[in-house]
């Protein structure tokens, strides 16, 4: 492509969690620096990185430094202010920003996801808007089980509560801090899958997907790949990623999470433009990962081929794994696990306080099927929990 920035060009990347960091060591194997703008020095990208700006969002100061610095700018989560990209965008000379900041905007606030979904004509939970106290006392027009969830910043199970038939809901509002928030109707699903759009500015789209998602405690816990649902599905669930990428115009990463219903429809459930956890198994499991997808639509470079190398497994690993997290010493039995399964992939993002329910890596395991892979990293889980 023509407007492919060359190796050595810095590539940067707004935010400092695990999916920077995993994005950097990506960029950095196909000849790229990397410059981080977080929040927090001892970020886990920070420390990957080549260059960091350590400052507020709104600082520009530090705006202008990053600017100056980076040829093209992608982001590893939602939640930066749109406002700062498209200040970015208008920096003069104009330089790629990928995704943009309409499409964060609609990924930071549940109810405009849930518009832009319906507008390209695909299906949510049933939903309305909990913004006032009026609204919070009116008629039920959704019927219960549901769940309130913050309009904004929510994510790992943070910022919901669950209702049931009794249940207030000027209350469950009130404790969320009275915030703009939507009332979702429960959906009934088989399966939660999720699949990940990269779209280019010609409107070239490759997906990575679907992925089968088990959460525990509202946390990504194990992800099978390729999700073991019918072929129609499996169509239809990259149909979807493809045209909500399409409908935002989209360039960049956008992941899509779906309900798979008893009945094989499928139902958006929440839109991310970043590489997503459901997706980590890419790095053992396709011929390009989800982050080299991002480093190639940041820096212009062609489309990878997204297709599966073989059948692959991820498992989280919390920080309820360290004994630190319990108030005791030790690690968990890294020597051990390497030893016994010498098969599975280690990832940890550096992260210095293990705490309950803080991701602090994963492991990854390929095989013939995703039963097969999964069973390798659930025991390779377990077994870091042996005794040393």
């Amino acid at each position: 492509m023509s407007d492919a920035l060359p190796p050595g060009s810095t590539l940067g990347v707004l935010g400092g969690g695990q999916l920077g960091r995993m994005f950097a060591h990506s960029a950095q194997r196909h000849g790229y620096r990397v410059h981080c703008w977080a929040q927090d020095v001892d970020e886990p990208a920070v420390r990957a990185s080549d260059v960091r700006s350590i400052a507020p969002f709104g600082d520009e100061a530090a705006r202008e430094r990053f600017a100056a610095s980076a040829d093209a700018v992608t982001v590893e989560f939602e939640n930066v202010p749109a406002a700062t990209l498209r200040k970015l965008a208008g920096f003069s000379p104009p330089r790629p920003v990928r995704p943009g900041a309409d499409v964060l905007a609609v990924a930071q606030d549940r109810r405009r996801e849930k518009t832009a979904a319906a507008n390209a004509g695909f299906a949510t939970a049933p939903w309305r808007e909990v913004s006032t106290k009026e609204q919070a006392t009116a008629a039920p027009t959704i019927a219960r089980p549901a769940i309130l969830k913050t309009a904004r910043d929510g994510y790992d199970g943070k910022g919901q509560v669950r209702l049931g038939d009794g249940d207030d809901l000027l209350a469950a509002w009130e404790s969320l801090g009275g915030v703009p928030c939507v009332l979702e109707g429960r959906v009934e699903f088989a399966l939660e899958l999720s699949a990940i759009a990269a779209r280019w500015p010609d409107g070239t789209v490759r997906v990575h997907g679907p992925f089968e998602n088990d959460h525990v405690n509202g946390v990504l816990d194990l992800t099978l790949f390729p999700a073991r649902v019918d072929p129609v599905v499996t169509a239809e669930a990259i149909r979807i990623a493809a045209g909500m990428a399409e409908a935002l115009n989209a360039v960049g990463l956008l992941t899509v999470e779906l309900f798979l219903t008893p009945a094989g429809d499928l139902v958006v459930n929440e839109l991310a433009p970043r590489p997503h956890n459901s997706g980590h198994v890419t790095i053992e499991a396709c011929g390009v990962s989800q982050f080299d997808q991002q480093v190639r639509v940041t820096a212009g470079l062609p489309p990878g081929d997204p297709s599966p190398r073989s059948a692959g497994a991820m498992a989280n690993l919390l920080g309820d794994l360290w004994p630190a997290s319990r108030g005791e010493t030790g690690e968990p039995d890294w020597a051990g696990m390497l030893h016994d399964f010498p098969d599975v992939a280690l990832h940890l993002y550096g992260k210095d306080d293990a705490k309950p329910g803080r991701k602090m890596g994963h492991l990854t395991a390929t095989a013939g099927d995703p039963e097969a892979a999964a069973r390798r990293v659930l025991a390779a889980r377990e077994r870091l929990t042996a005794s040393a």
